[in-house]
């Protein structure tokens, strides 16, 4: 074990610091890292380099090409710069390259070199020119901060959703500062700047001077800066040698380091490990690295060749022209098992493990001390999460052998931890390989997560490596292989050397009907490629037809969108493409079109009916359906015409159409309801009162209520009323009027064609029993009895009903027999049925 532990550093008393080596790097280097423009991204990513040949005295003719490559030195993608000179480069949470311009251009590039977009900071950085720029991460996302020409500050908090602020100006600020960066206070963006022994910390309103809590004296000037990964600490070096640590508030002092070196560091970030109370700062100088704490002694290395450093969540990341390295805080795990002379459990268990190995009875004299002890479960643990922090697949294997080998003499031990830790260990193998270079502390990989890895591979185009994750811990498809294979279609939609049969079939063959893939998004993926026949081939595989018409009618494909759209049966959709339709093309191609799509034009025909009347009447026009046309101008003339005379010749016109659609019901209709409103109008105009816009039957009742009899019968003439219908009629109307003398002078003007029962029950209607009595006798045989019954003439009814035997005439007269009152008609009623019975 002290093999093992040859390259632990301690930092005091309580905490060990190890560097080993991540790869070996074989990339071919142009240009010395010192000439250029560098940015890494955190969390294992890509580098990117730059020569800056504009920061020279004189700037070289051949233009310089910005290269990206693995964090294994693998290149990626290489391109030769042809925009304006850069003044810094950074990486985006997305793993977007930023190239911050001079001009103040932010130009976007994804991790293959292709282009995406761009952005400016704002007309003043224009103007003003970029001095200088970082690139920073929130949880809002990935932001930008300027430093322009003037000494102002402007700020971008979301490149993604780009919001520029510019901070307000340092009083008396004549030159750039000696160093700044960025701070977040509050889920806020702040700037840290320094000039001369002053600090000034900006935010969006105000300038305000702070001092570092507990800071030596005779610092006139801070060189450098550095704030920790998750914002919470930063770290200040001053003129004098010294470097003071506290919180990012500056109000806590954490501890103060002499370094006894005055010559500003090339770089300062932080090391800590999350979780750890030890906090450490890495200084590296030209040849020279420093990890500095809260101890009077450091650890130093000689750095053998230019390097930068790229600080992480749980430690530092060194890279040079020759070596990758990471730089961490010893886990505590670790550090109890492999420190020298550890008794703790899980040394004990590694011991016990590898004397069982050897077939030694030492393995049971280890086993007993730790069962003893009761510490059988933390010693497991303790293994397990050793195995974790561990970089070399050898030293995992004997710790999680250790580990199993200890599950063995505990009865109830979850299995879950060493499961899953199986899982991670074999998934950070995977991807730490050379060929993929995603260098990932196990730290990382789950404050990551398993799905942003995942992404991350898919932005390399490692489509197999992350299927086959994604089998192997049993992700969900529509999380996992689902949404690889659609990344991969996408992709395979941009490989334009290959045809559209080609690339359509083996898109089919490899996804078919997998759960949570969209073709209609792999199809618009295509479309902005610039392949649209490839789209429209796509979008046959596509079964959601809500999907495929959106993007057809995007294409200008309508006619094919509204057969999509019919074929669906979504009335909403073809709508939405009839809409879509009617503003593309003129109105004779859109009605041709809509002519050979029967369901499409009712579907308008509905929607013009309520929204485009002039619209429906020309489809009509050109159809030559005459029957709808006058359905059309009957429905006019009431909606739009108030005028007698405008609404009499839109029936006019109806009624023409009617009879061009030889429909001669329909036309002698609409000529009587022309002759009905003018002879309404003329009996507006000489009798006064409201008489237009009602019905014929309406009309005859409202003469009769208004005494004009006469005028009523010769308007019921005129029109052909029936007499049944006429009688009706008045007599409702009479019983309306209480006119009963009139009502029973018209009962006896002629025989009623409708009887008088309906006599008998107008007046009951109106609790006229004497009226009605006087009818009641009047009725005929066959109504006699109900007529009696509703005049309340109980035993006459009996008497009618005996006389005419008739059976249901009996039960209906029983029926209304009540109470004590009825009882010697409800017995006669009995006997006569009795009677009738017997014979």
């Amino acid at each position: 074990m002290d093999c093992y532990t040859a390259n632990w550093n301690p930092l005091g008393d309580s905490a060990f610091y190890r560097k080993y080596e991540l790869y070996s790097m074989d990339w071919d280097l142009k240009e010395e890292l010192k000439d250029c423009l560098v940015a890494a991204a955190p969390y294992g990513g890509p580098i990117a380099l730059l020569r800056n040949c504009w920061r020279k005295e004189k700037a070289a003719s051949v233009r310089p090409v910005l290269e990206i490559y693995s964090a294994s030195g693998l290149p990626l993608a290489s391109l030769l710069w042809k925009s304006g000179p850069v003044v810094a480069l950074g990486w985006s949470a997305e793993e977007e390259l930023l190239c911050v311009q001079e001009d103040g251009a932010v130009l976007v590039y994804g991790l293959h070199g292709d282009f995406r977009r761009h952005f400016s900071m704002g007309n003043e950085v224009l103007q003003n020119r970029v001095l200088d720029a970082r690139i920073f991460h929130t949880e809002f996302g990935s932001g930008v901060a300027i430093l322009t020409g003037a000494y102002r500050f402007t700020l971008s908090a979301n490149v993604g959703d780009l919001k520029l602020r510019r901070m307000p100006e340092v009083p008396g600020l004549q030159s750039a500062p000696s160093c700044w960066t960025t701070l977040c206070h509050d889920r806020v963006p702040h700037i840290l700047l320094a000039v001369g022994p002053d600090l000034y910390l900006l935010d969006h309103a105000t300038c305000s001077a702070v001092t570092p809590a507990g800071l030596a004296p005779g610092v006139s000037s801070f060189l450098q800066m550095a704030v920790s990964f998750t914002y919470r600490y930063l770290a200040l070096f001053t003129d004098t040698g010294y470097i003071w640590m506290g919180t990012a508030s500056l109000k806590e002092k954490l501890c103060e380091f002499n370094c006894n070196i005055r010559a500003p560091p090339k770089q300062m970030v932080w090391c800590s490990r999350p979780r750890s109370k030890e906090r450490a700062v890495v200084v590296a100088w030209e040849r020279r690295l420093m990890v500095v704490g809260n101890a009077p002694e450091s650890i130093q290395f000689v750095l053998d060749e230019d390097s930068y450093l790229v600080p992480e969540l749980d430690g530092v990341r060194i890279f040079s022209r020759s070596t990758h390295e990471f730089l961490h805080e010893v886990p505590v795990a670790s550090e109890e098992i492999f420190k020298i002379a550890s008794m703790a459990p899980g040394a004990l268990l590694l011991e016990a493990q590898k004397e069982y190995e050897k077939e030694s009875q030492k393995a049971d004299e280890y086993l007993r001390e730790i069962q003893e002890l009761g510490q059988l479960i933390q010693a497991v643990q303790q293994c397990i999460e050793a195995a974790g922090h561990e970089h070399q697949p050898d030293m995992q294997k004997s710790l999680l052998r250790a580990a199993s080998f200890g599950k063995c003499f505990l009865d109830r031990f979850p299995p879950d931890s060493f499961v899953h830790m199986c899982q991670d260990l074999r998934v950070l193998n995977a991807i730490r390989d050379y060929h993929i270079g995603i260098p990932l502390t196990y730290t990382q990989y789950k404050q990551l997560t398993i799905q942003v890895l995942l992404d991350r591979l898919v932005l390399r185009r490692l489509y197999p490596l992350a299927i086959q994750i994604c089998e192997y811990l049993r992700l969900p498809e529509v999380q996992g292989v689902s949404r690889i294979l659609a990344h991969w279609a996408c992709y395979k939609v941009q490989q334009k050397d290959v045809s559209d049969e080609d690339v359509a079939r083996a898109i089919n063959q490899k996804l078919g009907d997998t759960p949570g893939v969209s073709y209609s998004d792999i199809a618009a993926r295509a479309y902005g490629c610039g392949r649209t026949e490839l789209a429209i081939k796509l979008l046959e595989y596509e079964p959601r037809s809500g999907e495929q018409v959106p993007l057809l009618l995007k294409m200008k494909r309508s006619k094919l969108a509204l057969s999509k759209a019919i074929e669906s049966g979504d009335t909403d959709l073809v709508f939405t493409v009839l809409l879509h339709l009617k503003n593309e093309l003129n109105r004779g191609d859109f009605f041709m079109t809509l002519r050979n799509q029967p369901m499409a034009l009712s579907l308008y025909r509905q929607f013009c009916k309520h929204q485009e009347l002039d619209t429906l009447k020309d489809l009509y026009n050109q159809d030559d359906n005459h029957q709808e046309l006058g359905s059309f101008h009957i429905r006019a003339s009431y909606a739009a015409e108030e005028r007698i005379e405008g609404r009499v010749a839109a029936l006019q016109t109806a009624a023409d159409a009617f009879y061009k659609a030889k429909n001669e019901f329909a036309a002698k209709a609409t000529e009587d309801q022309m002759r009905l409103l003018r002879l309404q109008r003329r009996l507006e105009d000489e009798l006064g009162g409201r008489f237009l816009d009602l019905s014929l039957h309406n009309t005859v009742t409202t003469l009769i209520l208004g005494g004009h009899n006469k005028r009523a019968e010769q308007l019921a003439r005129d029109f052909r009323i029936p007499d049944k219908r006429l009688w009706w009629l008045k007599l409702a109307a009479l019983a309306d009027l209480e006119d009963w003398e009139e009502l029973e002078k018209f009962s006896k003007s002629k025989k009623s064609p409708i009887g008088y029962l309906p006599f008998v029950e107008i007046c009951m209607k109106q609790h006229n029993k004497h009226e009605a009595k006087k009818y009641a006798s009047r009725v005929g045989p066959e109504q006699k009895v109900k007529a009696l019954l509703l005049v309340g003439d109980v035993a006459q009814a009996a008497e009618v009903a005996i006389e005419h035997r008739n059976e249901t005439e009996l039960s209906l007269v029983l029926s209304h027999c009540t109470g004590a009152t009825d009882g010697a008609i409800a017995d006669k009623i009995q006997r006569a049925r009795a009677q009738a019975q017997k014979k």
